[in-house]
């Protein structure tokens, strides 16, 4: 855990996590993200691209409004063309060699002092844009736009020194080292909406590691993410290690993928996304210097299978929270539930007497527990399923079903249950609140656990609950690739940096890790280094020798 300066061996501070505020009312947390969020609301803001030592504006406007509030316009971002993504690629190449030679302890300083400003000065900001533009609550922007972020930057400087440390042995008369090289090219950074941790981290983490990057984040995350960057340059982030363009996605990625320059990619976002990425790649794989990496974290559908021996109350405490909170719109979300037949009934009652009393509407109004779905593609896509869910046989709705765009994009908190464990609403993901149930058999246990491993294609997060600890080991063993982030007895969502490395496989990507040493070591390239003191100086080894060895 230490790396070499010009004077000293500096051991990297540990990494700890973020206490999380709880903006109680008469707090003076609450009093002042509420001054902050008034503020901002009444400001309609420019968001420009960030290249280089230059913010850049297009005149090509999308519209960044509130999505509970859609008549309220937070700002406009100028998108990006390919000659813009171009120049950032040209500024992120003339960063690289100043930013990947600067000793780490520098690069360290600058993101542990983002770390600091987040938790203090920017954290009303950082929370208020992600509120505002993202349609989360305070407490579910607290613990994403300040704590998780906060918690990302500590941790990675002290994963990054672990890194650093690893080095090899060296036998007698040699020094042996292994050098963690930058990658040669620019990172292309591509974040989602629906967390500003993440789109943060996905440009930063490479940075850390002395990448420069070309960050495109969502549009619809575009109001936090112009906040983020001033953030950036607050803590002492150089001009053009970390260049930010905003536009569709296709037409950013292909003038990026287009690059030889491209050294990897950084993803969070659908798999279909992934898909078309990893294509493109594929078709320009002879145009590049390198083999580019691909790092990316993608779509779900995350489950909760109860054992005939769970805990009923906690059962429907990891559905509400696991399905509903910020609106479904997690990759982590559970979204397919699977209940025993002995404990349906109860749980039933319960979700059926609580769901519709759950309070949505305007995020800055702290009494309500959800906000909207984040855009109007979603909001369609959502009532689409509610439509399914009311005419096909195959379902029944619990509680909820409605939707109203009237003001903003809500979607009622929903559970469906199904008689078809193979049915649309079990299989392929939505990404709201809407969350589908199949009962099975209390003494088909077997059968439940195999439906979970075989009915997606996703492998992010799943949850069982279970009092009975054989099925416990059993759950664990047989649903081992179900899952990259697996929870007894608790909800499918909440991973925290430090203490559960998120990620998946299958078809929920590459199983990196953030927020742990295996995501940070994609942005390295290691150089072996052998250094020999005294050097042979004959070509020819002693079995040559000819002549008798004189014997005793």
């Amino acid at each position: 855990m230490v790396t070499i300066s010009n004077f000293s061996i500096l051991q990297p501070p540990a990494g700890f996590n973020e206490p999380v505020k709880d903006y109680a009312p008469g707090s003076k947390e609450r009093k002042s993200l509420q001054a902050r969020l008034a503020q901002m609301s009444d400001d309609r803001i420019e968001i420009p691209m960030v290249i280089g030592r230059k913010e850049l504006t297009s005149g090509d406007i999308y519209e960044t409004v509130m999505p509970h509030d859609t008549k309220h316009v937070l700002g406009d971002v100028h998108q990006s063309s390919a000659k813009h993504v171009e120049q950032a690629i040209e500024a992120a190449r003339k960063a690289h060699p100043a930013w990947s030679a600067l000793p780490f302890e520098e690069r360290m300083a600058i993101f542990l002092r983002a770390a600091e400003l987040l938790a203090g000065p920017w954290r009303d900001t950082i929370n208020g844009s992600t509120m505002l533009g993202q349609s989360k609550t305070a407490h579910q922007a607290e613990i994403d736009g300040a704590c998780e972020l906060i918690d990302f930057w500590r941790f990675n400087v002290e994963y990054a020194g672990r890194i650093y440390a690893e080095q090899p042995i060296s036998a007698p008369g040699m020094w042996n080292q292994m050098d963690y090289r930058p990658l040669e090219g620019f990172v292309f950074a591509v974040s989602p909406f629906n967390f500003t941790s993440i789109a943060a981290n996905i440009p930063s983490a490479p940075a850390l590691m002395g990448n420069t990057v070309v960050w495109k984040p969502s549009l619809t995350q575009s109001f936090s993410a112009h906040y983020l960057m001033k953030l950036f340059q607050a803590a002492g982030v150089p001009d053009g290690v970390i260049n930010m363009v905003h536009g569709p996605g296709p037409e950013i990625g292909e003038a990026a993928l287009a690059s030889p320059e491209l050294a990897a990619i950084h993803f969070t976002g659908s798999t279909a996304t992934f898909d078309w990425l990893w294509q493109k790649v594929a078709e320009n794989i002879g145009t590049y210097r390198f083999y580019p990496r691909l790092v990316g974290e993608t779509g779900g559908k995350d489950f909760i299978l109860a054992h005939p021996s769970a805990d009923v109350d906690a059962v429907a405490t990891a559905v509400i929270r696991g399905s509903f909170e910020y609106q479904g719109q997690k990759c982590s979300a559970a979204s397919r539930v699977y209940v025993p037949s002995n404990i349906w009934e109860p749980l039933r009652e319960r979700l059926a007497g609580e769901v519709p009393d759950i309070k949505m509407g305007d995020v800055s109004d702290f009494s309500n527990f959800m906000g909207a779905v984040i855009d109007g593609r979603a909001y369609k896509k959502h009532s689409a399923a509610l439509e399914e869910a009311r005419s096909d046989g195959n379902y029944e709705i619990v509680a909820g079903g409605e939707a109203d765009d009237s003001s903003g994009y809500f979607v009622r908190p929903t559970v469906i249950k199904t008689d078809d464990p193979k049915a649309r609403l079990m299989r392929e993901e939505l990404f709201g609140p809407i969350v589908t149930t199949y009962v099975y058999p209390q003494d088909d246990w077997d059968e439940a656990v195999d439906l979970v491993n075989s009915t997606s294609p996703y492998g992010l997060t799943g949850a069982v609950f279970a009092r009975d600890e054989h099925a416990v080991v059993d759950a664990k063993h047989r649903l081992r690739y179900a899952a990259g982030n697996f929870y007894v007895n608790d909800k499918p969502t909440g991973a925290v940096v430090g203490q559960q490395p998120f990620g998946g496989a299958r078809r929920s990507g590459t199983d990196d890790k953030a927020g742990s040493m295996w995501n940070l070591i994609r942005w390295v390239i290691p150089r072996t280094i052998k250094e020999t003191f005294t050097p042979p100086t004959d070509y020819r080894y002693p079995y040559m020798d000819t002549e008798e060895l004189d014997r005793p």
